[in-house]
This record gives structure tokens, sequence and C-alpha cells, in this order.
């Protein structure tokens, strides 16, 4: 009996302790990460203080009562202590945040939008698109198959001059056209062929109003039997047209490519930053020559074709009346906001 009472005594005693013991910790208890730890430690499912109240089965009958009210006023008194610190730690948290003052203006958010190249060349698309053409693209560093010899343009050709190009090493290139993607178009496809290649182009010209190192192209293909030059004129014409406006002037000037035959200059009626009418050269255009679609594949005895290629700032320099290809690049937001 002595041993029985002196086991209790000592269970009481230790409850006593886990209470004290608890009290103490939550003393040192600083920040929400330590809150934490002090609840896994004593208020968790395995926690001190809730283990003391599984423990109260173990004392003698008469004894669990009080073994109970005690086991009770502990959690009690703990959990009262441990939400008290915890109410207080979060508000002094949010104290340190920094507050915000709901009535200050607000912040204007710029919204962005596509670069006018990038609007011009999706109006082009949409426009080919209609007709019935497909779009491909093709890579910018190119070999001289696809950029000259595929096109017509021999060695001894003023335009495979170095001086007049972005040589990577003897026979690799940066692309002076997107002609490259009609060719690889046609190594690849059979007639009939109605696609446009957009992409960007790069010859060492000297920067003026006008002229770029690099600009964008969008050239058009369109093989099939008995094609000729009155398909290519009038879809020449329907696209100016579309794009432009009816009220738009354009004009084909007799000239020379070594991949078309007859070939042509499309030319439209442009006003200058001095308010004088010019003709502006927008692109060339042509019949394919026999010899290109011999390189390809395709027999030019049964096929027939014409290509075009148009330069896309100045297509836009056309719609926008802009008068400087510079401006496209220089990115200053007051010009770009406009379109």
């Amino acid at each position: 009996m002595a041993a029985t009472n002196r086991q209790k005594n000592e269970m009481f005693e230790q409850f006593q302790k886990t209470y004290e013991q608890a009290l103490e910790d939550l003393k040192t208890v600083r920040t929400a990460d330590d809150l934490e730890q002090f609840r896994l430690r004593y208020l968790s499912r395995k926690g001190s203080v809730t283990k003391m109240l599984s423990r109260i089965g173990t004392f003698p009958p008469q004894s669990r009562p009080q073994a109970g009210q005690l086991a009770n006023k502990i959690k009690k008194e703990v959990t009262g202590a441990f939400e008290k610190l915890k109410k207080n730690i979060s508000q002094a948290e949010q104290r340190q945040k920094p507050r915000i003052d709901v009535t200050i203006p607000g912040k204007p958010v710029d919204v962005g939008k596509t670069h006018i190249i990038t609007q011009t060349c999706n109006d082009l698309l949409e426009i080919f698109g209609r007709m019935g053409f497909t779009v491909a693209y093709g890579p910018e560093v190119e070999d001289e198959w696809h950029n000259f010899v595929a096109l017509n343009i021999p060695a001894e050709h003023p335009a495979r001059d170095p001086a007049d190009n972005y040589y990577i090493d003897d026979r690799t290139l940066l692309r002076s056209q997107t002609s490259t993607i009609q060719i690889r178009v046609m190594e690849n496809t059979k007639p009939p062929i109605r696609v446009v290649a957009p992409g960007r182009v790069y010859r060492p010209d000297t920067v003026d109003a006008t002229h770029m190192f690099m600009f964008h192209q969008l050239e058009a293909l369109v093989v099939d039997e008995q094609i000729s030059m009155v398909d290519m004129k009038t879809t020449i014409d329907q696209f100016i047209h579309a794009f432009f406006g009816k009220q738009t002037q354009w004009r084909l000037r007799p000239s020379f490519f070594p991949f078309t035959e007859p070939s042509a200059e499309v030319d439209l009626l442009w006003i200058d930053k001095h308010g004088e009418e010019q003709w502006l050269e927008v692109g060339g255009c042509g019949m394919v020559d026999p010899n290109v679609f011999d390189a390809v594949g395709i027999d030019n005895e049964r096929y027939t074709g014409w290509a075009f290629g148009f330069g896309i700032e100045r297509l836009a320099m056309q719609k926008f009346g802009i008068t400087d290809i510079r401006l496209f690049f220089e990115n200053d937001l007051r010009f770009l906001r406009q379109f």
C-alpha cells in the first residue's frame, strides 16, 4: 500500500514538473517557429502535456478523479498561455509588415503591345492567308547552296561578294533574302505550291532613311501548271489594295534578278518627309527562272511559277507615313506607342 501511494505521489510530482517546465519554456518563445516547436513538444498528440491525460488510467481508481482534474487544469493553463503568446507574436509580426495606404493613388500599369513590325507582318500573313497561301519559315544562317547556287546566282555574280554579305565562313552566311525558304519549300514539296515566307535578312547596306543592315522581308511563291505573269500582277494588285487601300498607286518597273525571268521592281508612290511625292521601291518580282526549277528537281516544261519579295519595313513606312526606317529599331517608346 505504501508503494502504491509513493508511486501515485511521484506521478503527481511528474505532472507538476511538466507544468512548470512548459511555462518556463514558454518564456523563451519569440517567433512563430518557436511557437510551433513548443506546440509539438507539449500540446501535440504526442506532446508531454497531452500524454498526461493518457496516464490517468494508470492511477489507482480512487486517485483517478484527482489526477484527471490536475491533468486537465495543467493542459488548460498551458494551452491558454500558449494561445495568448501566439496572439501577441502574430500582432507583433503584423505591425512589422509594411502597411499599405489605400488612399494613395495606384501606380499606372504600362500595357504592352506588339511591335509595329510584328503588327505589319501579322497583317500581311492574314491577307495572304485569305488568298490561300500557307506560311513557311527557314534558318537565318544559311549555306551558299540555298542562298545563291539554287537561286541561279553564279560564283562570279557581284551579289556573292563578301563585302556585300555577312559571311560566317567560306560556305556559310547570314541569309541575304528569304528566297532561301522558297528553295527549301520546293525541295520538299511537290507542286502546286502557294506559300509566303516572312523573316529577317541581313545585308551590309549603308544606313540611311530607307536602308538598314538588317530588315524584314515577306516573299511569296506560286508554282503550278499554266501560271503566268498576269497571275502575279493580279495577286500583287489585290494585296496592295487590301493592305493600303484602293487609292494606292503602284507600278511595275522592268528589272533583273538571276532567279526570275522576266523580272520587275514594285514601286509605291510615297510622300517623303518634305511632303514631296516619289516612287519608293518596296520589292522585286518575276517569273521563276527555269534554272531554279532544275536545281530543286521541278519539271520546268510542265510547271511555271512566279515569286516576289517585299520589304516589310518599307510597307509599314508607306502605310503609316513613317519617313525613316531607323525609327523601327531605336526602341523609342514615344515612336512605338503611336501604333
